[in-house]
């Protein structure tokens, strides 16, 4: 059977993006990384051609990471005694777990990046809600995926690189994507662990993206389907050829 003919048998999925404010201190790192990096970015560009593309990789890196939580790149971030994580995309974030909880959601939780789950699985610990977690460095998959089917667990943190595909955890009702990004079919394919066959339930899709930022520029091109966009969305980042354009989208200040 074709997928097309799959879906029409399957319950309702709904893809519910959240943009989230940056707080004034996020907000200043992120525009001070980011003029930075558009600037080196521009010089590799025009003096060394082919390396501008690890440049400008690595500004995409920084910035997203700063999305994520800016402790990634600034430790002044870190703030272990107290309540607030100096972060409003994980800020958020708890707030949609203890929601779902309360309405006995069972999560998928997926990220690209092994610290931002490890740090999601320390506050579940400390709210005591059961979890489990799959990275590259798991061992046991096939166990872990079926003490998630038999309900041991509310919320499965997934690495989107080591989960994305060749699991089936359809006891899942939500997935968050904590930060969605480049490739549309990849973010497809880790909701589809949820959203595949034998699954009963209508199922929603979390996606936390920082208002103005590289994730929201990335979101609104695939949206647009512009020619920019679609050239950027099917070529992978190493293939991706820098221009004016590609800069200007992706490296613009929050407000702009």
């Amino acid at each position: 059977r074709t997928k097309d003919q799959v879906a029409t048998e399957l319950p309702p999925k709904t893809e519910i993006p959240h943009l989230i404010e940056l707080g004034t201190d996020e907000k200043d790192l992120y525009e001070t990384v980011r003029s930075t990096m558009d600037k080196h970015v521009r010089q590799a560009l025009a003096i060394r051609g082919q390396e501008a593309q690890i440049v400008f990789l690595d500004a995409l890196l920084k910035l997203r990471q700063i999305c994520c939580h800016p402790r990634l790149v600034n430790s002044k971030f870190q703030t272990p005694n107290t309540n607030s994580q100096a972060s409003a995309k994980f800020d958020y974030l708890t707030d949609l777990l203890e929601t779902l909880k309360g309405a006995n959601r069972k999560v998928l939780l997926f990220s690209q990046f092994n610290t931002r789950i490890d740090n999601i699985e320390d506050y579940l610990i400390g709210q005591e809600t059961t979890y489990l977690k799959l990275t590259g460095a798991s061992k046991n998959r096939q166990d872990l995926v079926e003490k998630f089917q038999a309900g041991e667990a509310e919320v499965f943190l997934i690495s989107l690189k080591a989960g994305g595909t060749g699991l089936t955890l359809t006891n899942a009702d939500t997935v968050i994507h904590y930060d969605p990004w480049w490739n549309p079919a990849a973010e497809n394919q880790a909701t589809d662990r949820a959203y595949r066959i034998g699954q009963d339930k209508p199922v929603f899709v979390h996606k936390l993206i920082c208002k103005g930022t590289v994730e929201h520029r990335i979101q609104k091109m695939q949206k647009k389907k512009s020619d920019i966009s679609d050239s950027i969305l099917t070529a992978s980042l190493n293939q991706l050829k820098l221009d004016d354009d590609v800069l200007t989208n992706l490296l613009a200040p929050i407000n702009s």
